[in-house]
């Protein structure tokens, strides 16, 4: 039995009629699925309640000429670039992205905006691309560093993207668990990758680039809303959803020890499984956070956009790997 508490930075939504705060609380459904929740006590609000903005794609049976699955989505989106397109070049990484002339185009959002309206399927689509090509991408190429600066973020990514990817041609630093922290311009639509040659013509460095990565994202969603988790083992859990693209990411924030340690204590772990995830955990006690590893471990086999399965230490002097843990289980 898990005992819920939110923590909202934010403000207050109330519970639904016919539910306890705490119910409220762990409304997310990879919050129950994650804890195994079978049973609710109630418990103490703090500052407010955390409602779930993690929802899965809309399932119709149709998306107007648009398949529904999304290998074939991604495919037949691939196609009509083509066609819109000829000479550019198109490679599917996965099911969720394309490089379109060796840029990544997340299909996440255009997926959505299909099954919205699956009636209406291709012009949407197309209409999208129309938009994306004769706009953001044009605009990116024209404007200067001081125009795009703001627009620069990090995400992690696991070192295995360079099988699909020019390690050389994709700026990036080493970061620990086997990943590597990449920058995109973050447009409306799409995320654009940051070239080692678009940094070269910015003249700075890839470190000056992560920094400013770094304080972007910072500032990209300040007041970011937490839920907070307590489990019948004694351990807690902190969850992160803000559903933009940088859930993971935020283990990157420079006050994030400084959030966190309160509730998590002065070292803590933190999974990010996948981009959209992001779950910190207390240290203790073992139970708890081998049964959250073997969970985590599940959802970087199985969620879009997988990172890591090993679990990222953090400390007062920052983020530590812990790759060891897997290795001796």
């Amino acid at each position: 039995m898990l005992t819920g508490l939110s923590t909202g930075l934010t403000g207050m939504s109330a519970p639904s009629h016919g539910e306890t705060a705490s119910e409220s609380a762990i409304t997310h459904p990879r919050v129950q699925n994650l804890f195994k929740v079978d049973d609710v006590s109630p418990a103490p609000i703090r500052d407010g309640i955390v409602e779930s903005r993690m929802s899965g794609y809309l399932e119709e049976e149709a998306m107007g000429s648009m398949p529904i699955e999304p290998e074939a989505f991604a495919e037949q989106v691939a196609k009509l670039i083509q066609r819109m397109q000829p000479g550019y070049k198109i490679d599917r990484v996965n099911a969720q992205e394309l490089l379109v002339n060796g840029r990544r185009l997340d299909l996440d959002n255009l997926f959505r905006m299909v099954a919205h309206e699956p009636d209406r399927g291709t012009d949407i689509v197309e209409h999208f691309l129309d938009q994306l090509f004769a706009g953001e991408l044009m605009e990116v190429s024209d404007e200067s560093f001081a125009q795009v600066k703001a627009r620069i973020m990090p995400r992690i990514q696991p070192v295995t993207i360079f099988e699909h990817l020019s390690e050389e041609l994709v700026a990036h630093v080493p970061f620990v668990n086997d990943t590597v922290i990449v920058f995109v311009l973050d447009m409306p639509h799409m995320t654009v990758s940051i070239t080692t040659e678009q940094v070269v013509r910015w003249g700075i460095t890839v470190d000056e680039l992560e920094e400013i990565a770094r304080e972007n994202l910072d500032l990209y969603a300040p007041e970011l809303e937490m839920q907070v988790i307590e489990s019948a083992e004694g351990g807690r859990a902190v969850i992160v959803a803000e559903q933009d693209g940088y859930d993971a990411a935020r283990l990157l924030m420079s006050d994030l020890h400084r959030k966190l340690a309160a509730q998590l204590g002065q070292d803590f772990f933190v999974a990010t499984p996948a981009r959209d995830m992001f779950i910190a955990l207390s240290c203790e006690p073992g139970e708890f956070v081998d049964r959250l590893r073997k969970r985590v471990s599940e959802d970087f086999s199985r969620l879009p956009y997988p990172i890591t399965q090993d679990l990222f230490l953090v400390t007062l002097d920052g983020v530590a790997g812990t790759t060891w843990m897997r290795e001796a289980a």
